[in-house]
């Protein structure tokens, strides 16, 4: 089975070689852009992406095995143009989750558990939506893309420890949120908070 680097640099003297580069990579570069700005730009940014990945195949660093870091920073650059539609996008995401109605055939406790999680997933969804634009990218690529460090770095255009910077600056912001929010329910149940 060949690299992603040798059909792109087969497709330098054969083009239509590059359309395999395509059938391995079209759905995670879409799922990315999905995730995003939404379905309806997601194949505005697909075509986008493999159009530029096209006209620009002779840049591709040829020592990468696998394009999608390259293409996944394609695709990232092009969104940005999108900016307006992803926050719309997260607004209406947002906006979807509190109509939903959830029904139980199990006991009040069972209830009382889902209207938890759901809170707790819509207080996610909010500190998400609120993250600085390249932090929340960062963020998506590693959670939902699945993306290591160094992927995420080569995707970007960034050194690996700022991934780690931003990733972490990410966690810090959602745990001390988790914990703030934790210490108010609490006081508002009325419990003692004892001392660590």
């Amino acid at each position: 089975m060949s690299t992603d680097s040798e059909i792109i640099t087969r497709s330098l003297t054969q083009p239509e070689a590059f359309a395999d580069v395509f059938d391995r990579h079209a759905r995670a570069v879409n799922a990315f852009a999905a995730y995003r700005v939404g379905r309806s730009v997601a194949e505005d940014v697909l075509s986008e992406t493999f159009l530029v990945a096209f006209r620009r195949r002779a840049d591709f660093d040829r020592d990468a095995e696998s394009a999608l870091p390259w293409l996944i920073g394609i695709a990232s650059r092009l969104i940005r143009r999108y900016r307006a539609v992803e926050a719309r996008h997260w607004l209406s995401f947002m906006a979807s989750t509190t109509r939903e109605d959830h029904t139980s055939l199990g006991g009040l406790e069972e209830a009382m558990s889902r209207v938890d999680a759901e809170r707790e997933v819509a207080a996610l969804k909010s500190r998400i939506a609120a993250l600085a634009p390249r932090d929340r990218e960062t963020l998506l690529l590693y959670a939902w893309q699945g993306m290591s460090y160094e992927e995420i770095s080569d995707a970007l255009g960034i050194p690996v420890g700022t991934v780690r910077s931003r990733l972490n600056r990410v966690r810090k912001r959602l745990d001390s949120a988790r914990r703030i929010q934790a210490f108010e329910s609490r006081q508002q149940k009325g419990e003692t908070v004892g001392r660590v």
